[in-house]
């Protein structure tokens, strides 16, 4: 797909369709909507004066144009609520709007007026971010009714920006978009099609195609290491558990090389609950529970696209969880990498058991910050249901930077507590923790169970269960899974090559 950047009158801009951002309370008689209310014969402030279009978030009007008014054959009004809110989610879902709409017309190319001010780059970036994840769909396997309708190219047009900036910006959210559907292919696949195996290879793919270095650990390996943790979670399953380490090294470093950024995320591959079964109903979703490694894989593959000045690690423990005569029993105890023992009380929260020996060998591998991406627990959907990513940690600058790398990108992260208190709930009276601390503050707890690994590094944890899965789908997002967290990393770490003197 082609995506450019223009910065020409929306007049002269030639597609086949032309996507407009409008705002509550805007009349049809001044500026571009006026231009475009001519090009329609007066369509626009019809549907604008008899309410038929009020601009709320989401809204649309379509409109084939005639005459020669504009080089475009059809119009597109898309409603974005109060202009003082219209910021880069709101930017992000009106371009996703844009090409989901224009794609089921069977339109080929597109462009997108998304009427914003501020820096043109980032304007065209957001824009065709949203508009690459708006065309990602869930119907891989299907053999009919599969969405086969594409578009060839989009283009953002900002009247008067500076070009080279808005094709940089149309560049990077071409790179930003695909890693973003990359990820979310990734958690889409069935248990059965994307076994810890076959996830390590798709990582090799990326690797090899992008130039990141790469390491897979097998079972004897982590054996050899003591990640008794781990391979506690795969010991029921006849697939092979993974652990991939990948590696993004800048050729030319920022002045400032004093860290580590490591990634790391929980890769259940398909999660029944092991001996603990979770009931049946919804069971099949469980196929995401690698989320957090395909998020690690996703940024990894942008970030070496996009290449920062900083170098960064990508952590990926996978396996299955699955019951059998081999498998860890309630009351077993494990040792981690670390040395220090668990009891595991419950089978289903094995993701903090993976997690603890990737984050210690994170660390291992020179980590001196860590952040780390988990579908990791049901509470954390009752607390906070799907609009807030949890975040917790022990590093409150870090906390505050991934916060506000989200604000940037419009993800939403909201911070619960972890106070030492926590702790005293995984505390085993047989062993030296337990890996579930019963039923309240789950989310918390299992960030405490974390923390215990994590120890004095610089460490956030991301609780992605209530926001890496639509349930629905919306105008600009198919429903299934969301890709959250990717583009926020990616924000995260070129801020942080900023600072270090990019």
């Amino acid at each position: 797909m082609d995506v450019i950047g223009n910065s020409k009158s929306c007049r002269e801009i030639k597609a086949q369709a032309l996507a407009v951002a409008v705002f509550k309370d805007e009349k049809a008689d001044k500026g571009l909507l006026k231009t475009l209310d001519a090009a329609v014969g007066g369509l626009i402030s019809s549907v604008i004066k008899t309410e038929e279009f009020a601009a709320k978030e989401g809204e649309t009007a379509y409109f084939h144009i005639t005459g020669n008014a504009l080089k475009a054959e059809r119009l597109l009004l898309i409603g974005c609520g109060e202009r003082d809110a219209y910021k880069a989610a709101q930017m992000t879902q009106m371009a996703g709007t844009a090409a989901r709409f224009l794609r089921s017309k069977n339109v080929k190319s597109i462009a997108i007026a998304p009427r914003a001010d501020g820096d043109v780059e980032k304007i065209a970036q957001t824009v065709i971010v949203g508009a690459i994840m708006g065309l990602f769909e869930l119907d891989k396997y299907r053999t009919k009714d599969q969405e086969k309708r594409t578009l060839e190219r989009i283009t953002v047009v900002i009247e008067g920006g500076d070009e080279k900036a808005l094709r940089r910006g149309a560049e990077r959210g071409r790179i930003i978009g695909e890693s973003v559907n990359f990820t979310r292919d990734l958690a889409n696949e069935p248990g059965g099609y994307l076994t810890p195996t076959i996830l390590a290879e798709r990582a090799q793919e990326v690797a090899k195609k992008f130039g990141l270095s790469i390491d897979v650990l097998d079972q004897k390996r982590m054996e050899r290491l003591g990640m008794g943790s781990l391979l506690s979670v795969s010991r029921g399953s006849d697939e092979p558990p993974k652990l991939i380490v990948m590696k993004y090294e800048p050729r030319k470093a920022g002045r400032k090389q004093n860290g580590l950024l490591a990634l790391v995320g929980k890769g259940i591959t398909f999660d029944s609950g092991g001996i603990s079964l979770k009931p049946g109903e919804n069971m099949e979703l469980m196929k995401y529970d690698m989320t957090g490694a395909a998020t690690v894989v996703g940024t990894m593959r942008a970030i070496a696209q996009l290449k920062p000045s900083i170098p960064v690690l990508g952590v990926a423990p996978c396996s299955e969880n699955l019951p059998s005569g081999k498998a860890t029993k309630p009351g077993d105890i494990v040792r981690a990498m670390t040395g220090k023992t668990i009891e595991v009380i419950n089978t289903d929260a094995e993701g903090r058991l993976v997690l603890a020996d990737a984050i210690a060998y994170a660390k291992k591998l020179g980590a001196t910050q860590i952040i780390d991406m988990a579908t990791l627990t049901g509470a954390v959907s009752i607390a906070l249901g799907d609009v807030n990513t949890a975040i917790l940690g022990t590093d409150q600058s870090l906390i505050d930077e991934v916060i506000d790398a989200g604000k940037e990108v419009g993800e939403k992260f909201w911070q619960l507590p972890l106070d030492k208190e926590y702790t005293n709930q995984i505390k085993s009276d047989i062993a030296d923790i337990k890996n579930v601390g019963g039923k309240k503050a789950g989310t918390i707890t299992a960030a405490a169970f974390l923390k215990e690994f994590a120890d004095d590094t610089a460490w956030a944890h991301l609780d992605i269960a209530g926001t890496a899965w639509g349930d629905t789908a919306q105008p600009y997002r198919s429903k299934g899974p969301t890709g959250i967290a990717v583009r926020t990393l990616i924000e995260f770490i070129e801020r942080s090559a900023r600072q270090n003197g990019n």
